[in-house]
């Protein structure tokens, strides 16, 4: 039975279906999905048939036996009804390969209340929290600073292992790592998160699960024993749940990891090539949380809550933004951007994207919810956020805590990481 999609919805809402992908700028594909579905049900109905004829059969020949009568054509029949549902099982099979080929590479259908629009420029600014502040001086970028600093080294690492990575080095690498401790320590004794250590390294359908793949595997690192990178702890913590059916009293279950992502970034040739914005290798704090259905749009605004509080304390000025439909990740049915401002740059910049994909995974992982009252399982509802971008957010310190003199100011809530330390300054 193929569960990407519930087929019986589609059946019933073939031109909702067809809007959704519409709305993300893809052709209908409800006719096709049908028409398999069609074909699929008509092959289990014949199926059904030849298994009642044969069990029919069976209880003719043990009477005629017990008769001591001869079975022979009845025998001829059977074999043959087995030879024909052998084939039947098969054409099912194919069908149900045919089915899920399609359903497999269709992204999430978007909530109602989301933007329409294809790209970023369609966007719905939701609130902005904090004034970015007014220099009296030109504020460089974050690559300028880290060179004066002599702790951000681009051109060896570039040596070492090509574009799109970064040596940090002395009060920049510490710098990095208190921020991924603050992280950790909000998410855990503010926002109720558990803390994990995950697998970096995943298998195929574990990717399949969080929906990766089939469809965005050159976006990934593959290993030569058939191993993927993952290019967000999403994917190891969201599979926590992969294949268990979990006590409802239980939920919501808040997760959260500091992982290295792993990204070939291979759309993005020309985007972003200076700096840290953008690399192949980075640090990022992610949330996750697997709800009941009737709690995924509460905890989508917690989540979003818990990211903006990572910058509210770090005195970051941001701004939320809701995503068009045409923006959005493949496995979301909403999505709110955090945007920190880059005084540097002189924009807001991404820094979190919080996104509830409804069941869209938990269909793909065969992850479940039960409740003691009711017969039977649902499907959980999976939600995911960047808790934040390690990387990002430390370059955002370092725009918005510049001096003049080429230091960055320590903000408060890091300085318990960093011995008390309250500036960084280059070592002369």
């Amino acid at each position: 039975e193929p569960v990407m999609y519930d087929i019986k919805w589609i059946r019933e809402n073939p031109e909702l279906f067809d809007k959704g992908l519409e709305r993300r700028g893809l052709p209908p594909r409800s006719a096709e999905v049908l028409d398999l579905d069609k074909k699929y049900r008509a092959a289990q109905t014949d199926l059904q048939d030849m298994q009642s004829r044969r069990n029919d059969l069976s209880r003719q020949i043990a009477e005629v036996k017990k008769n001591g009568g001869d079975a022979d054509v009845l025998m001829h029949e059977v074999g043959a009804l087995k030879r024909s549902m052998a084939d039947t099982e098969e054409d099912v099979r194919v069908i149900c390969e045919q089915i899920d080929h399609v359903l497999e590479r269709l992204p999430n259908r978007p909530a109602d209340d989301i933007p329409d629009g294809l790209d970023d420029t369609t966007n719905r600014e939701i609130r902005r929290w904090g004034e970015p502040r007014k220099f009296d001086f030109k504020p460089l970028e974050h690559d300028e600073i880290g060179a004066k600093l002599g702790m951000m080294d681009f051109d060896q690492a570039a040596r070492v292992s090509g574009a799109r990575f970064v040596y940090l080095l002395g009060d920049l690498a510490r710098l990095e790592r208190a921020l991924a401790q603050y992280m950790l320590d909000l998410h855990r004794e503010k926002h109720g998160y558990i803390e994990m250590e995950v697998p970096l390294m995943v298998n195929s359908s574990a990717m399949y699960g969080t929906a990766q793949l089939p469809k965005f595997a050159e976006d990934l690192y593959h290993t030569t024993d058939d191993y993927w990178l993952i290019p967000t702890a999403e994917v190891s913590l969201t599979n926590f749940v992969a294949g268990k059916a979990l006590d409802e009293d239980k939920l919501p279950l808040r997760l959260t990891a500091l992982t290295p992502c792993f990204r070939s970034e291979a759309g993005a040739a020309g985007k972003d090539t200076r700096g840290m914005i953008r690399q192949h290798q980075f640090y990022k704090v992610e949330m996750v949380a697997i709800t009941t259905p009737e709690k995924s749009w509460e905890e989508h605004e917690y989540m979003t809550q818990c990211a903006e509080d990572v910058l509210q304390g770090l005195n970051l000025p941001y701004r939320v933004m809701c995503l068009s439909a045409g923006d959005m990740g493949f496995s979301s049915r909403k999505t709110h951007d955090l945007e920190v401002w880059m005084p540097g740059q002189n924009k807001y910049r991404e820094i979190s994207s919080v996104s509830n994909c409804w069941d869209f995974q938990a269909r793909r992982m065969d992850a479940r919810c039960k409740n003691k009252a009711q017969k039977g399982t649902r499907f959980v509802h999976t939600l995911n956020g960047s808790g934040v971008a390690v990387g990002r957010c430390m370059i955002a310190v370092m725009e918005n805590y510049q001096q003049a003199d080429g230091s960055v100011l320590i903000p408060e809530a890091l300085q318990k990481y960093m011995n008390g330390q309250t500036v960084i300054a280059a070592k002369n």
